[in-house]
């Protein structure tokens, strides 16, 4: 069965260009051209992955994706955005979205992002977790249960989102090992090769301290080595 994208854009140049593209890579398309349109599609019809735009009528891009979140919609978002203000794009990861690309884009940029998040969507769905029971036994602070797809903390499960539970397994699985921001887009986000904007890297990694810190603002399980990357201390 082709996976759906929800194309959510006021400009139909634009979403002509990407429905075309994306129906042959085989996806089917759904449009909307507005920002209330494009929620009401998202809770209805459960698409696999959303494009969408920030700047739209009747309700902006922001909103959309906070409402998707706030219905406990779990579709990958990735936003499209004519700005370059730095504040725009970490507001619109801080409210959910995956990730964002900005215009022009390289449409063998967008379809291979689409391709990265579907793809990682469907292999957490085939690995469902079992509800969370008893925290392994693990000699440090955090433990990390792989078949129930929980992380713990001092025996208590973390609320975590699937991206930061991948997250931290990543890091955890080679712990001192520093992982640059680039290598983190690679193999956690999916995206081979990547050279891009990484700062949904940051925001991320912010994020997942404020579940997992006792002090986010003085780490000591997800380190910074300056200039390098990340790091995961377990003890």
């Amino acid at each position: 069965m082709s996976k759906r994208v929800l194309i959510v854009e006021d400009e139909k140049n634009i979403v002509d260009i990407l429905s075309f593209n994306l129906v042959r890579e085989g996806y089917e398309t759904l449009e909307a051209f507005d920002g209330q349109t494009g929620l009401q599609l998202a809770l209805e019809q459960n698409p696999d992955l959303i494009l969408l735009d920030l700047m739209l009528p009747k309700m902006n891009g922001f909103d959309v994706c906070k409402a998707i979140r706030a219905q406990n919609r779990s579709a990958p978002i990735i936003m499209l955005t004519a700005r370059e203000e730095e504040t725009d794009k970490v507001l619109g990861l801080e409210l959910g979205a995956d990730d964002y690309i900005t215009k022009p884009f390289s449409m063998r940029e967008l379809l291979a992002r689409v391709k990265a998040n579907i793809r990682r969507t469907e292999m957490l769905t085939a690995a469902a977790p079992a509800p969370a029971k008893a925290a392994p036994a693990a000699a440090g602070r955090i433990a990390i249960d792989s078949d129930q797809m929980v992380v713990f903390k001092d025996g208590a499960p973390l609320d975590l989102t699937q991206r930061e539970y991948e997250l931290v397994k990543f890091l955890a699985s080679q712990p001192g090992k520093v992982f640059s921001r680039e290598a983190l887009m690679e193999h956690v986000w999916n995206y081979e090769g990547y050279v891009g904007d990484v700062r949904a890297v940051d925001v991320a990694i912010r994020r997942l301290r404020e579940k997992v810190e006792d002090d986010p603002a003085s780490p000591q399980f997800i380190l910074t080595r300056r200039g390098q990357g990340y790091l995961f201390h377990g003890e």
